[in-house]
């Protein structure tokens, strides 16, 4: 008797069960959620894919940066001149008994940085590609000029006859010796010095930096009674960022570029009064007064390293494609959550019945637009492919939907639902300052439809 009764007595609860998930709100809610949260999951795997693609990307541009420059810091030029200095030694005699003295000789280097150092930097920046991939490079000019005033180490305790004039010489460094593009002639005076690659370092604090030498200076080239006049011309290839260290007791910058979107960074910003940036590109000039900077024009034994103080341009790519797909990636959640609750309040509303099972396919159609997104952006603008990709996913929901909700309003409406999120997504992607703002503003609009909508639901309804 227990055996036979037990089906009939499981049937009603089964058929309870089935009931309250088609009819109580709270299930449908509680359903929708739980498929929300799966689809959680591939989304997750679509950023995996996108960070993937990115470091794919970091790795080309790396690879040609390598080949083509680095990032471009002029540290010059620098005077570096010899000088003696002397030590006393005793040395007791047992035999005679005195002491034997003896004076050794030591030769020693003071680095004199320029009184005045003017520098104009002319930068043509261009696309360089490898497959699907491409990087942001450039091709600077800059010319130096300025002058050293004439030579005075007594304040350092060094005595002009103890200095060796005829071994002085014309240090610059940089961070970027292969992208030099041609020869560096130092003309000072009336006389002009090739340069050569010196790999002492004992002398030098700035192991991140190559150094370029000189040859000797002539003994005459050196005034002592007037101001020594130098110009040097520096070709780069390079990529990144230009930047200057002010050794100058004046130092002044003008760089032009066709670059439209600068950022000025370092211890220093361009004057206000100059700078201009338009879309064809940006113009700025810099000047550094020694009282702006905290260390002196005479140093001994060593170039010291001043790199705290540079400053310069970084040439920035504001968003590119895979920062944009990332970023629109992280509203994954945002759009599939909207999209269902669409779905949900039509069918509350209308009392139209939708299986979880056509929400997960709608679900899957809104993250494969990202893949779309992505693997069409490799081979064409950001743009065009979000186009792509956004007709291609709203027109296949908007005919599923058809199919289920087996009319052509609530499809349409669906559609330009759709078409008015991912428009919305697009306009913040593509928004640097007011991206937050907006799409604050943007989200307070939809929380308030979806209030509006939603207020006459009778929510108590299961």
């Amino acid at each position: 008797m227990e055996n036979s009764n037990t089906p009939q007595q499981n049937k009603p609860q089964t058929n309870r069960l089935s009931n309250w998930l088609k009819t109580s709100i709270t299930a449908r809610m509680l359903i929708v959620g739980f498929l929300v949260v799966v689809l959680l999951i591939p989304l997750s795997y679509i950023n995996t894919l996108i960070s993937e693609r990115s470091f794919r990307q970091a790795d080309v541009v790396t690879e040609i940066n390598d080949k083509w420059g680095n990032n471009v810091l002029v540290y010059g030029p620098i005077l570096k001149l010899p000088y003696k200095t002397y030590s006393e030694t005793k040395t007791y005699n047992e035999k005679t008994k005195t002491y034997l003295k003896e004076t050794k000789t030591h030769m020693n280097f003071a680095y004199i940085f320029p009184e005045r150092l003017n520098t104009d930097v002319n930068v043509d920046s261009k696309t360089l590609k490898r497959g699907n991939f491409e990087s942001a490079v450039f091709t600077t000019n800059m010319d130096f000029s300025g002058h050293f005033i004439p030579i005075n180490l007594n304040d350092k305790g060094i005595k002009s006859e103890d200095i060796v004039w005829d071994k002085a010489s014309v240090l610059i460094q940089t961070t970027n010796l292969k992208g030099i593009k041609s020869e560096m002639v130092l003309k000072l005076n009336s006389d002009s010095y090739n340069f050569q690659t010196n790999f002492n370092t004992d002398e030098n604090e700035n192991s991140y930096l190559d150094t370029l030498e000189s040859n000797f200076i002539k003994s005459e080239g050196l005034s002592d009674s007037e101001n020594d006049n130098f110009s040097i011309s520096i070709s780069f290839n390079g990529t990144r960022q230009i930047d200057l260290i002010p050794i100058g007791k004046t130092t002044t910058m003008s760089m032009t570029s066709n670059w439209a979107d600068p950022s000025f960074v370092g211890n220093y910003l361009p004057n206000d009064e100059t700078k201009e940036i338009t879309k064809e590109g940006f113009k700025a000039d810099w000047k550094v007064l020694h009282i702006n900077r905290a260390f002196s024009q005479q140093h001994l034994n060593k170039v010291p390293n001043l790199k705290a103080f540079a400053f310069g341009t970084k040439f920035m790519v504001m968003v590119d494609e895979y920062q944009k797909s990332e970023r629109s990636a992280k509203y994954g959640f945002l759009v599939i959550g909207l999209t269902f609750l669409i779905f949900f309040l039509i069918q509350t509303m209308s009392k139209i019945d939708i299986h979880p099972f056509q929400y997960l396919m709608i679900g899957i159609a809104l993250t494969m637009f990202y893949t779309l997104l992505v693997s069409i952006s490799e081979h064409s603008d950001f743009l065009k492919a979000y186009l792509v990709a956004g007709v291609s996913v709203i027109a296949l929901i908007t005919l599923y939907s058809k199919s289920i909700l087996k009319n052509l309003k609530f499809p349409m409406f669906i559609c330009l639902s759709l078409t008015a999120l991912y428009t919305f997504i697009y306009v913040i992607i593509q928004l640097e300052n007011y991206a937050l703002l907006v799409g604050s503003i943007g989200l307070f609009m939809i929380l308030a439809i979806v209030m509006f909508v939603s207020r006459k639901i009778d929510w108590n309804n299961g």
